[in-house]
């Protein structure tokens, strides 16, 4: 089992990259799991073709221990999908609903039971405290991708991510992996993300364009792996999982092949 997380800042189009990744992998006849693990609990929209399935907190407050059915929803090509959620918005925190959402996972042995080959978390990347920097840690994650764009607050905080990485790698955490450029088209957007990439000592595996074909196959409420296979941007998420791929292979975290 290969154990990605996948951050970015809020509204970076990380969702859509981590559901387009996870579509992809699924059709090669890989076993995948995507957790979300952001409060508002919609990183699995496009695999469940625009429904919203409970998350795990949401949950355990209706009926107390759920069973693993309750919490695991398959998606298209059986991609499975879990919403760890969040406290109700003014009394709690976030962080530690995702922590709780982790361990109630744990105790009903969902990766145990289902077995994925690949398990992506799609994590909030404006924060890395507490729960968020949970997916960074090495008993849950094997490598951390930080899904970026040209713009300064995006860079800003990508650094602040490879940044965490660097500085905890010798307390078990996982690897950094590298950024995933998502285009916005801005000014100087590649040579600003190249930049940033040399200054991590890290690289830029793959770069996503920006194409109208994403937000067609959103507003239909699927990835374009799914909606628009033989686009560019969807041999793009292609290119991307091979290379993401690669880079965890060359780290020594295994090969994950198709059955």
């Amino acid at each position: 089992m290969l154990r990605i997380a996948i951050y970015g800042k809020g509204g970076i189009g990380k969702s859509t990259t981590v559901s387009n990744l996870s579509a992809a992998l699924a059709q090669r006849g890989l076993t995948i799991m995507q957790i979300g693990c952001d409060p508002k609990a919609d990183s699995t929209l496009l695999l469940m073709h625009g429904q919203r399935i409970d998350s795990v907190l949401d949950t355990m407050r209706a009926h107390g221990d759920p069973a693993l059915d309750d919490v695991v929803h398959k998606g298209h090509a059986g991609v499975l999908c879990v919403e760890a959620g969040g406290p109700t918005p003014g009394t709690g925190c976030a962080g530690r609903g995702i922590i709780t959402a982790f361990e109630q996972l744990d105790e009903l042995n969902a990766y145990g039971v289902y077995r994925p080959d690949v398990v992506l978390y799609d994590v909030l990347g404006d924060v890395v405290c507490g729960g968020f920097s949970l997916p960074l840690r090495g008993e849950h994650s094997d490598i951390v991708f930080v899904v970026t764009s040209g713009e300064m607050m995006a860079m800003y905080a990508a650094s602040n991510i490879a940044s965490a990485v660097e500085r905890f790698k010798t307390r078990d955490y996982a690897q950094f992996g590298g950024l995933i450029l998502n285009k916005r088209n801005v000014e100087n957007e590649d040579e600003f993300v190249e930049q940033l990439a040399r200054e991590l000592n890290t690289e830029v595996v793959g770069t996503i364009p920006r194409s109208s074909d994403i937000h067609e196959c959103e507003q239909r409420q699927c990835t374009v792996i799914e909606g628009a296979p033989d686009s560019t941007v969807a041999h793009a998420y292609e290119t991307l999982v091979d290379a993401m791929l690669a880079k965890a292979a060359a780290l020594g975290l295994g090969e994950v092949g198709s059955r």
